[in-house]
């Protein structure tokens, strides 16, 4: 992950939003670097925000120009290795920086995974419940075409149930939300969601071979410099499969005439249109429920999106 610029406010240690969170503290990094990085040894170690950390990664600085990023659970354990094999192969493909490691650390220290430090960019990130930016939606999308016409040799194919394999394997998990839903009030109807992911599944598969997708251009991991597209962050859902999920930033991240400028600028048809609403709603029903108490930030993004599919579909 590349960074952005942190608010000017006091770093507070961030609350656990996984039971089984291991989280490395800023001694550990500062050891690592020492035993692992010496050319950086002497620079100082310092963690991000709350407000720029996300579900998988603990996030510090190192001096002025570096990131380490260290898993902070288990299902997110193999993106440093994907990185590094990956990201420097798509990186001359497409128009905006991706945050190529420049390390791949051991565990060590009391750390038990492996860790990747990448450049910090200077940036912003759009409004994380949406913004109707035209610009930035057509930045996005010819990011998003460039990718999906890079060269798939090798890569890895997506696994079911995850982001850009076929919509049906997620659907246990989400009929297994929903009565935990109905018993909320999360300012939606359950039965009209209920509606629209039966109309998501009912979208014809993705029947041509599959392409490089990134799986999770929500707002916080694209960074903008003066309005315009500078760089596309946290390649963790990186793989083989329907473009559907990278069509999904029209809900997750657009509003008004910026969500239509990215749909008709990334070019993929209505059948693909229908699995990104799915791919807009699974995780959407499924955070909400899991991320309720422990990220409600995310929750909230969760509940937007929800509103916006029944919008569209039913």
């Amino acid at each position: 992950m590349v960074g952005i610029t942190p608010p000017d406010r006091t770093i507070v240690p961030a609350v656990p939003i996984h039971d089984d969170e291991v989280r490395a503290t800023v001694e550990q990094v500062r050891r690592l670097v020492a035993a692992q990085c010496p050319q950086w040894s002497d620079l100082p170690v310092t963690p991000l925000s709350d407000e720029l950390e996300g579900t998988d990664h603990v996030l510090f600085r190192v001096g002025d120009d570096l990131v380490a990023r260290l898993p902070k659970i288990a299902w997110a354990v193999d993106q440093a290795d994907s990185d590094a094999r990956w990201l420097p192969l798509l990186a001359p493909r497409v128009p905006v920086r991706i945050p190529v490691p420049l390390h791949v650390g051991e565990p060590g220290q009391g750390y038990p995974w492996r860790w990747t430090v990448v450049p910090w960019i200077a940036g912003s990130t759009p409004a994380r419940l949406g913004c109707d930016d035209v610009l930035l939606a057509r930045d996005l999308a010819a990011f998003v075409r460039a990718l999906h016409e890079a060269d798939p040799a090798g890569g890895p194919v997506k696994a079911p149930g995850s982001r850009g394999s076929a919509l049906r394997h997620a659907d246990e998990g989400v009929r297994r939300v929903l009565p935990r839903l109905a018993a909320q009030d999360d300012g939606f109807d359950v039965a009209a969601a209920e509606a629209a992911w039966d109309a998501c599944l009912a979208a014809p598969e993705w029947g041509r071979d599959p392409v490089w997708i990134h799986g999770d251009l929500q707002p916080g991991n694209l960074i903008t410099d003066r309005g315009r597209l500078a760089a596309v962050i946290d390649f963790g859902a990186l793989g083989l499969g329907d473009p559907a999920p990278d069509v999904t930033p029209a809900l997750w991240t657009f509003t008004g005439t910026a969500r239509e400028a990215y749909r008709q600028a990334v070019g993929y048809d209505d059948a693909t249109w229908i699995r990104a609403c799915g791919w807009a709603l699974a995780p959407s029903l499924t955070g909400v429920d899991y991320y309720r108490h422990t990220f409600p930030r995310m929750a909230e993004h969760g509940r937007r999106m929800v509103r916006a599919v029944i919008a569209e579909l039913t």
